[in-house]
C-alpha cells in the first residue's frame, strides 16, 4: 500500500529529532532543496513524455524515431507542419484516441488529475493541510502528456503545477511534517515546477505565494524563492537558457501610446472573463452528455479533431503560433478568428475531461487579441503606436492577469519568458487594468471558481473556529491500547487502570475495529464482578456503531462528535480500508491544539504583550488564580517530548512557549523535544507551576 500521512502522521520523534523539523529554517530550506531538484527532473521528464507522445501519435514508429533523432528536449513540433501530412480522417481521429486513453486513465486512477491541475492543488493546500496523494504525479504526468502529445488544446504549465506540488507534498508527507509546514513544502513543488517549464525563477516563487500559499512571510517565502532557484538552475543544464518566444523590439513611440496599452489590457480583461465563462459553461455541457464520465474526453478529442481541421493552430500548446502572432506574420482576420476558435478548443478539451493546463491558452489568447488590437491601431495612427506583436507581447500577460487574478505574477512571467526589460512598463498597466475589470465582474478567477462550484469558498478570511484549520492526523495517537473481542475481564479492568484510557477499542486478529469497551458501560459490571470475572468478555461489553474520522478530518468534526456522543476519544481508520484502526484522537489533545493555535495567532496581539511581561517579570497573574511564568526544563524532562512527559496531565500546566539557549522561540507541538537549557513559559494554578520548579 502507498504511503499515507493519514496512517502514519507526524509523531515519529525520532525523525523530528533527525531533521530538526521543529525548529525550521534550515530543515525548510534543505527541503527546498529537495523539492527544487524533484520539480525540475519532473518537469524535464514531462516535456520528453510530450514529445513521445506526440511523434507516437502523429507519426507512429517513424514519428518515435524522428523524435529520437533530434533530440528528445527539443521544442514540439509545430502541429500545423504535422497535421499536413496526416489524411484527414486520419488528423480527427488522433485526439479522440488520445481522449479515449486519457478518460479512463483519470476517471479510475486518479479523478484529481482531471482538468487544469491548479484548483485541485489549492482546495489540498486550503482544506487538507497540503495532503495529495502520491499517484497524482504519475496519473498527472501521462494524462497531460498523452492529452497535449495527442493534440489538446491545453498547456504544460498547470500539469506541472501539479506535479510539482503532488511531489512536494509527497516529500512533506514522507518527512512527516505539521500541516503548516506541509503547506509551504507543496508551495515549493508548485515554484520549482513553473520555474523548471518557464525558465522564470522569479515568477515561479511569487506564482506559488500570490496563487497557491497565499502568505508572503518570510519563513514562507524563503524556502520556496530556493526551490524555484534550484529547478530552474537543474532545468536549464537539461534546457538551455534562453527565452520562451523570440520577441519583437519594443520601445513606446511616445507617452501617448500608454493609453491604447491601457485600452489593450482592459480588452483583455473582457475577453479574459468571457473564456472563464465560457469554460465552465463546457464543462456544464458535458456533465449532461450521457455518456459515461470516463468516454467523454474521446468526444472532446473528436470535436478538437474537427476543428484542426481548418484551423490546425489550436493543437497543443501554440506556441509556434504564439511566435507568429509576435512576429506580425498573422493576419488581422485569422488573428479575430483564431482568438474563438481557441476558447472554443481549450473549453472543449478540458470541459470534456481532458487534462491540461489554461496558462499557455491564456497566452495563445493574449497574444491573438494584442496582435488584432495591434494591427487594428496601427492602421489607424501608424506613426503612433508600435509593431502588432508588441501588443500582442503587453496582452499576453494581461490576459494571463484576467484568468489568473493574479497580476504581479504576470508581470514578472512576461519579463522573464522574454528576457527583455523595455516592455514591462505597458505590461504593468496593462495587467493591472485587466485583473481589475476581471474582477469586477467576477470575484473568482479561473481557479477559484472551479472551487466554488463544488462549494469551496478560497476567499474567505480565517474562520473564527481555529480547529477547521487543524486535523486529526497532527495529534493522532497512533498506539492506543486494543483488546481482541475475548479478551477477559481482568485484562479490560487492568488496561483501563494503567493507561488511564477510558475507553479501549476492540480489534480483531487484522486490526479491523470492531467496536469499543467504555468504562461507563463497565462500572453496573463492577458490582458482580467477583460472580461475571470468569464469564465477561470483551465482546460482551463491545459498544458499535460508534462514529470513526481520518486523518483529513479537521479537529471541529472531531469536537462535534465527541460532543454528541460524549466520549473521550475517537478511532481513527485507514482511508484506504475503512474497517482498519490506525490510532485514536483524545478530546485533550484537540483542547490542547485548539489553545497552541489559538496562542499562534495571537502572538501579534493581546497574548503576545502578556509574554512581553513575562521575558521582564517571570510571572504573570493571569486572574482566577492563574499564573503565566517561565520555568527552566528540568533535566528529568531532557530528550522527551512534550506529548511524553504530558505536563497538562501529569501537573495541571500548560506549556505555551519553549525558549532555547541560544534565544530563539517557538510555540511547541506534541512531539516537541526538549533540550538542556530549554525554558518554558507555562500557565495553570500557582502551585502547580511552583511544583515545577
Amino acid at each position: 500500500m502507498e504511503y499515507d500521512p493519514r496512517v502514519m502522521p507526524a509523531s515519529d520523534s525520532t525523525l523530528a529529532r533527525v531533521t530538526g523539523r521543529d525548529g525550521g529554517p534550515l530543515f525548510m530550506v534543505m527541503v527546498g532543496i529537495a523539492c527544487g531538484l524533484a520539480g525540475a527532473f519532473g518537469a524535464v521528464v514531462f516535456r520528453l513524455l510530450i514529445r513521445l507522445f506526440q511523434g507516437a501519435f502523429f507519426g507512429g514508429a517513424e514519428g518515435v524515431g524522428a523524435v529520437l533523432d533530434e533530440g528528445l528536449l527539443a521544442e514540439a513540433g509545430d502541429p500545423r507542419a504535422i497535421s499536413q501530412t496526416l489524411k484527414p480522417w486520419l488528423l480527427v481521429l488522433v485526439p479522440a484516441a488520445g481522449g479515449l486513453i486519457v478518460g479512463p486513465l483519470v476517471y479510475f486512477f486518479a479523478r484529481e488529475a482531471k482538468g487544469h491541475g491548479v484548483p485541485e492543488v489549492m482546495e489540498a493546500v486550503a482544506l487538507r493541510g497540503g495532503i495529495m496523494r502520491p499517484r497524482v504525479v504519475a496519473v498527472k504526468t501521462l494524462a497531460s502528456a498523452i492529452s497535449i502529445g495527442s493534440g489538446g488544446s491545453v498547456g504544460r504549465e498547470g500539469p506541472i503545477v501539479q506535479i510539482g506540488s503532488a511531489i512536494g507534498s509527497v516529500i512533506g508527507q514522507m518527512l512527516g511534517v505539521p500541516a503548516r509546514q506541509l503547506r509551504t513544502i507543496v508551495g515549493c513543488g508548485a515554484a520549482a515546477g513553473i520555474a523548471a517549464t518557464f525558465n522564470a525563477p522569479i515568477a515561479g516563487a511569487l506564482f506559488a505565494v500570490e496563487v497557491i500559499v497565499g502568505d508572503f512571510a518570510v519563513t514562507q517565502f524563503s524556502p520556496i524563492v530556493i526551490s524555484a532557484v534550484v529547478a530552474t538552475v537543474v532545468s536549464r543544464y537539461f534546457l538551455g537558457n534562453h527565452p520562451a518566444f523570440a520577441v519583437p523590439e519594443y520601445d513606446l513611440q511616445g507617452p501617448l501610446e500608454l493609453f491604447p496599452c491601457m485600452l489593450v489590457g482592459i480588452l483583455a480583461g473582457l475577453v479574459g472573463t468571457a473564456f472563464v465563462r465560457f469554460l465552465y459553461f463546457s464543462d456544464d455541457v458535458f456533465a449532461r452528455v450521457p455518456l459515461p464520465e470516463w468516454a467523454k474526453a474521446s468526444v472532446g478529442g473528436l470535436c478538437i479533431g474537427a476543428l484542426a481541421l481548418m484551423f490546425p493552430h489550436v493543437l497543443g500548446v501554440g506556441y509556434s503560433t504564439i511566435g507568429d502572432a509576435l512576429a506580425g506574420n498573422l493576419p488581422i482576420a485569422l488573428l479575430g478568428v483564431l482568438l474563438g476558435v481557441k476558447i472554443l478548443a481549450t473549453s472543449i478539451t478540458i470541459g470534456s475531461g481532458g487534462s491540461g493546463g489554461i496558462f499557455a491558452p491564456s497566452l495563445f489568447l493574449g497574444a491573438m487579441t494584442g496582435g488584432f488590437f495591434g494591427k487594428l491601431i496601427g492602421q489607424w495612427f501608424p506613426a503612433q503606436t508600435s509593431e502588432s506583436g508588441a501588443y500582442a507581447l503587453i496582452t499576453m500577460g494581461a490576459m494571463v492577469a484576467a484568468t489568473t487574478h493574479a497580476p504581479l505574477s504576470a508581470i514578472i512571467i512576461i519579463f522573464e519568458l522574454t528576457q527583455t526589460i523595455d516592455i514591462i512598463p505597458p505590461v504593468m498597466a496593462a495587467c493591472v487594468l485587466s485583473s481589475l475589470v476581471a474582477m469586477f465582474l467576477s470575484t473568482d478567477s479561473i481557479y477559484t471558481e472551479k472551487l466554488r462550484r463544488r462549494g469551496v469558498d478560497i476567499h474567505q478570511q480565517d474562520d473564527p473556529n481555529v480547529l477547521k484549520s487543524l486535523f486529526v492526523r497532527d495529534i493522532i495517537d497512533e498506539e492506543p491500547p486494543v483488546l481482541r473481542s475475548g479478551s477477559g475481564l481482568d485484562e479490560i479492568l487492568t488496561l483501563i487502570v494503567e493507561t488511564n484510557y477510558t475507553e479501549i477499542f476492540v480489534v480483531d486478529e487484522e486490526r479491523r475495529l470492531l467496536g469499543a469497551v467504555y468504562f461507563s458501560e463497565l462500572r453496573r459490571v463492577l458490582l458482580e464482578q467477583e460472580h461475571l470475572r470468569a464469564l465477561v468478555v470483551a465482546g460482551d461489553l463491545l459498544v458499535t456503531g460508534r462514529a470513526t474520522v481520518q486523518g483529513t478530518d479537521n479537529l471541529d468534526t472531531v469536537m462535534q462528535i465527541l460532543s454528541s456522543e460524549n466520549v473521550e476519544a475517537i478511532a481513527v481508520t485507514d482511508p484506504e480500508d475503512p474497517g482498519r484502526l490506525v490510532g485514536c484522537v483524545h478530546r485533550r489533545d484537540v483542547i490542547h491544539a485548539h489553545n497552541q493555535e489559538l496562542l499562534r495567532r495571537d502572538l501579534a496581539g493581546g497574548v503576545s504583550t502578556t509574554v512581553g511581561v513575562v521575558d521582564r517579570v517571570h510571572q504573570v497573574d493571569l486572574g482566577g488564580g492563574y499564573f503565566m511564568k517561565e520555568v527552566l526544563a528540568h533535566r528529568r524532562y531532557h530528550g522527551k517530548t512534550l506529548r511524553d512527559i504530558d505536563l497538562r496531565a501529569q501537573a495541571g500546566v500548560q506549556v505555551l512557549l519553549v525558549r532555547s539557549p541560544g534565544g530563539g522561540v517557538r510555540v511547541p507541538g506534541p512531539d516537541d523535544r526538549l533540550d538542556p537549557g530549554d525554558r518554558m513559559v507555562v500557565a495553570g494554578p500557582k502551585s502547580s507551576i511552583d511544583a515545577l520548579v
